[in-house]
């Protein structure tokens, strides 16, 4: 597919998709509650669509309205075992938190993924769940999909978590909402922090100290009303877009800027970036953002920043080859184990359009500014690496060809129109 360019820069205003991480926890709080749950503004792209098709095998009757979904749930106990193997297509948070649900519950069932998800590894998150008591077995492999998961009685746990992983986090707490007792769980660094979030919504108890999560089994969640706000990980695409492109200016509408998610905003602000909040909605954690053409300047991206912004590393690495000075990206590796080696897929794949990219063990060295060219680059069949590479391409006239780009449709479907629209808009 050839990508499209915009030297001249982008305007306009735009509602990005929902949020991806409270679609998923929307459909699965929603499943394990009880009564009724309605999710407003729900993300219909394909890693959400999975969590909801396999809640579906499990017996929770889900109904689609043209801007709602309602989830009739029956408590964990309510679950049933599936007839076939659950698909979590290319879902990481999909099958790890639905690990933590199943391993407490009254069913046995196998879970598997497609050829990229069934290399993630997924020890990390089995390994506090057995401690929890949790019958976990890799079918062809020990620690990779398929697996099969059979329902136990679980003990709680004092878990000291070794790498910031909101996944995993999640997968301990939906197992410690079932365990037999106060499961404590100590952060490494805050990470995202939506599971704790919806527990409280759907009116449960969880006490929260800096980073120290205690949670007491046996609590009954009440089915709620959520309103998902726009995903700041996709809204960090036109962010850095119209920051590093002349002439832009793009509003951002009723963006999620829960603080364990807002990395993002801090460091390009640091770098410079013109970036501003307005219509702030306290409750649901959203506001508009207004960005416009900036100078950017090199810094260092490391430490306890680092899980606020995982997932806007390569965009920020495509910042970086637009600013002043050289940035280094440190304490990253967890990149490695996302859909691709996000660290060796955004170097390689700039490198390609003329960056100067250095690869480290748990980061990049990126100098700037460099002038970025033509080339046929590659998604690695990684949403985040394909459109990252897209807004790349606004930066030059040559034609920049991007094999794999269905890759967009895990998040974000609707992306390069959407985008279209804010270069036809500035024309």
């Amino acid at each position: 597919m050839q990508l499209l360019n915009a030297t001249h820069g982008i305007k306009g205003e735009l509602t990005v998709p929902a949020d991806k991480s409270i679609s998923h926890r929307s459909i699965m709080f929603g499943a394990i509650s009880h009564g009724k749950t309605t999710i407003t503004n729900f993300l219909k792209a394909e890693d959400c669509l999975s969590t909801m098709s396999i809640f579906r095998q499990l017996g929770v009757r889900i109904e689609e309205e043209e801007e709602k979904i309602h989830v009739y749930g029956h408590g964990v106990e309510g679950l049933q075992t599936p007839t076939e193997r659950l698909d979590a297509g290319n879902s990481g948070t999909t099958i790890r938190l639905l690990l933590g649900i199943l391993a407490g519950s009254k069913i046995s069932a196998e879970v598997s993924g497609d050829d990229s998800l069934n290399r993630r590894p997924m020890g990390r998150v089995m390994n506090p769940l057995r401690e929890m008591g949790a019958d976990l077995k890799g079918i062809e492999h020990p620690d990779l999909p398929p697996l099969r998961v059979t329902g136990e009685s679980l003990k709680p746990i004092e878990y000291e978590m070794p790498i910031a992983s909101a996944q995993v986090k999640s997968a301990i707490l939906f197992a410690a909402l079932q365990a037999d007792g106060e499961t404590t769980i100590i952060e490494k660094e805050r990470s995202r922090n939506h599971t704790e979030e919806m527990i409280k919504q759907f009116g449960g108890e969880i006490r929260v100290e800096d980073k120290v999560i205690t949670l007491a089994g046996g609590q009954r969640l009440v089915g709620q009303n959520v309103a998902v706000p726009g995903d700041i990980s996709s809204a960090a695409f036109y962010l850095v877009a119209a920051s590093i492109l002349p002439d832009s200016e793009v509003l951002l509408k009723q963006v999620g800027i829960n603080p364990t998610r807002t990395g993002i905003l801090d460091v390009l602000i640091e770098m410079g970036a013109s970036i501003q909040e307005m219509q702030i909605d306290q409750q649901n954690q959203a506001a508009d953002l207004m960005v416009r053409s900036a100078n950017l300047q090199a810094c260092t991206i490391e430490g306890e920043i680092i899980p606020r912004l995982i997932d806007e590393l390569p965009i920020l690495a495509l910042a970086a080859t637009q600013a002043q000075g050289t940035t280094i990206i440190r304490d990253a590796q967890e990149l490695k184990v996302k859909e691709t080696n996000r660290i060796d897929a955004t170097a390689e794949e700039l490198i390609k359009m003329g960056a100067n990219i250095e690869t480290t063990d748990d980061g990049l060295i990126i100098h700037g500014p460099t002038p970025l060219h033509g080339a046929i680059v590659d998604s690695h069949g990684d949403h985040r690496i394909g459109m990252m590479l897209q807004i790349a391409a606004l930066l030059t006239d040559e034609p920049v060809e991007l094999n794999h780009p269905e890759a967009v449709n895990i998040s974000y479907p609707d992306f390069f129109t959407d985008l279209a629209g804010l270069i036809k808009e500035k024309n």
